[in-house]
């Protein structure tokens, strides 16, 4: 019997040191969760709020979300030959002001909405119908941002508008943003931000925890997800942290613009 003993001890303590070699954790907003649990819950929070994403923006916002995209086309400043990547852009903002701001000009552009959420595809492809878009003009890639099925040197730019900080390892999405690059493309990074000064901080805190889980709940009947939201936005880096990353993973004249107080920033670098 003590043998049996012995041998079953020396299996769970195997066990254990397996686990806690290979077995990493992270943050779901304020949750410490595995890292394979992230993504499924992640892939379930949009999921549960495709059909109403959009509409939450300009509630959430004040519809103040259209200007810092526009803005990031503005920084952008596309033509037709620009190749773009939009990555976590399922409903089609990004790529719509793309294809938009280069509407005037000679040639025709071409983008492709990458998206880990089939969900928020769909919801980006009914959109692009109801606007009578040119489909030829966009290609719609399920796919994590971790792991591009694009070849490397592909692309011309590469923009991810509120997706980065939603993504497991960071630094894994910012490696594979520079692969699919070409030499001289840009990285483009729309994302929620550090608010300065105390005060406005302060103010925004009481805003986002106490007010936008409660829109959540009576315009999208989703409370957890927008809770989710608040949380993830203080779990992300802050603007000079995410600068030092960015330049990490190989981007050279790396900058942020501040939009709003430092609500959201504007990151940008180039593949040099």
């Amino acid at each position: 019997m003590s043998i049996i003993l012995n041998k079953f001890n020396k299996c769970v303590t195997r066990h254990f040191k397996f686990t806690a070699l290979y077995s990493t954790q992270t943050h779901f907003g304020f949750q410490t969760v595995d890292e394979t649990e992230k993504s499924k819950k992640v892939h379930q929070v949009f999921k549960n709020v495709a059909d109403s994403y959009d509409a939450m923006n300009d509630v959430m916002s004040c519809g103040v979300h259209r200007l810092w995209k526009d803005e990031l086309m503005k920084t952008l400043d596309p033509s037709p030959r620009t190749r773009l990547l939009d990555v976590a852009g399922g409903t089609g903002d990004i790529a719509f002001r793309y294809l938009k701001y280069i509407s005037d000009m000679e040639g025709d552009g071409h983008v492709t909405i990458a998206d880990i959420n089939s969900s928020m595809l769909e919801e980006g492809k009914k959109r692009a119908l109801n606007l009578k878009l040119n489909q030829d003009s966009v290609s719609w890639v399920e796919c994590d941002a971790e792991n591009l099925p694009m070849e490397s040197d592909s692309y011309s730019a590469y923009t991810i508008a509120f997706g980065i900080r939603n993504v497991t390892h960071i630094d894994k999405a910012l490696d594979e943003a520079y692969r699919v690059l070409e030499p001289g493309g840009r990285f483009l990074c729309l994302e929620f931000s550090q608010v300065n000064p105390a005060a406005l901080r302060w103010l925004y805190d009481q805003y986002s925890f106490n007010v936008i889980p409660v829109m959540g709940h009576v315009v999208a009947g989703q409370w957890k997800p927008y809770q989710y939201l608040v949380e993830s936005i203080r779990k992300f880096p802050s603007q000079e942290d995410f600068k030092y990353m960015i330049e990490s993973a190989g981007f050279r004249c790396v900058t942020y613009s501040n939009l709003t107080f430092g609500v959201v920033a504007i990151h940008s670098g180039f593949k040099l």
